[in-house]
């Protein structure tokens, strides 16, 4: 897409799954990426590679949940290419299981990394692009910021809040240039629920029982796609879309299937 040619970006988790897909494909349409991620291996591997094609990557070690670290990273990569155009902020992780058998640590390190994690890129680039009057912010939130998953009350409280706060954020930054979309995925393909803790469950049951999702990279080429078209929320999948319908629609309804879910759910507890 013409659309990233030359664009100065940094993307957040993007040693795999959908912010690996993302990287790879802005750098392959000529944008000037910077990825981040706490596991540099996978992730300088990847960098590395797109480098020997020709191409503008960079793979810098950043735990997102580190503020002044956040900061220094988005003020060097502005100050050294004059701009950002565009943060997607994407690391994200998870704990399953019920509310009454986490720990705090399970609700502190899940809204440390996914709350505060974009959070803190946003807070470091929106004055940037402020000043600029110009930019553009993806955090990725989730079908779990748009309807009340239990199961991973930590995670959806997470996403619950990084929705509310693109949605207004965008109507701030509207005037000033900035812009700012919100992408909630349903299902998609990728580590995130082979690495995420388990409290409770049984592992190897609770990812049996989920159903079949998208590629990392089709996700990736929907959020692009929407983030062109600057669109305020971006929902992939269908049946992700379907589930969103239906909550606006009866959240009654939306109510009594998670209910069921959990009586499935707690067929697949063990002892801790």
């Amino acid at each position: 897409m013409k659309i990233y040619d030359g664009k100065v970006i940094i993307i957040t988790g993007a040693a795999s799954g959908i912010g690996k897909a993302l990287a790879q494909k802005l750098a392959r349409f000529g944008a000037i990426v910077v990825m981040t991620d706490v596991n540099s291996g996978p992730m300088e591997e990847t960098a590395g590679a797109l480098t020997k094609e020709g191409l503008k990557t960079k793979a810098v070690t950043l735990d997102v949940s580190d503020r002044d670290g956040v900061s220094k990273l988005v003020e060097d990569t502005a100050a050294e290419h004059g701009r950002l155009d565009y943060l997607f902020n994407n690391a994200g992780i998870g704990v399953g299981g019920e509310a009454r058998d986490f720990s705090y640590d399970d609700w502190k390190k899940v809204l440390d990394v996914n709350l505060y994690g974009t959070l803190n890129g946003t807070f470091a680039a929106y004055p940037i692009m402020v000043k600029r009057g110009s930019g553009h912010i993806i955090n990725t939130a989730s079908l779990a910021g748009l309807i009340p998953f239990p199961a991973e009350i930590s995670y959806t409280t997470s996403k619950y809040a990084i929705v509310g706060m693109s949605h207004a954020l965008r109507a701030e930054g509207a005037a000033l240039g900035v812009n700012v979309t919100v992408v909630c995925p349903g299902k998609i393909e990728t580590s995130i629920y082979r690495t995420s803790k388990f409290v409770g469950l049984d592992r190897e049951k609770a990812l049996a029982f989920l159903p079949k999702g998208v590629t990392a990279e089709e996700c990736a080429d929907v959020i692009l796609k929407g983030v062109a078209r600057n669109k305020a929320t971006i929902v992939v999948t269908f049946l992700a879309k379907l589930m969103w319908i239906l909550h606006r629609i009866s959240p009654g309804l939306i109510n009594w299937v998670a209910k069921i879910y959990m009586k499935k759910v707690r067929s697949m507890k063990i002892e801790n």
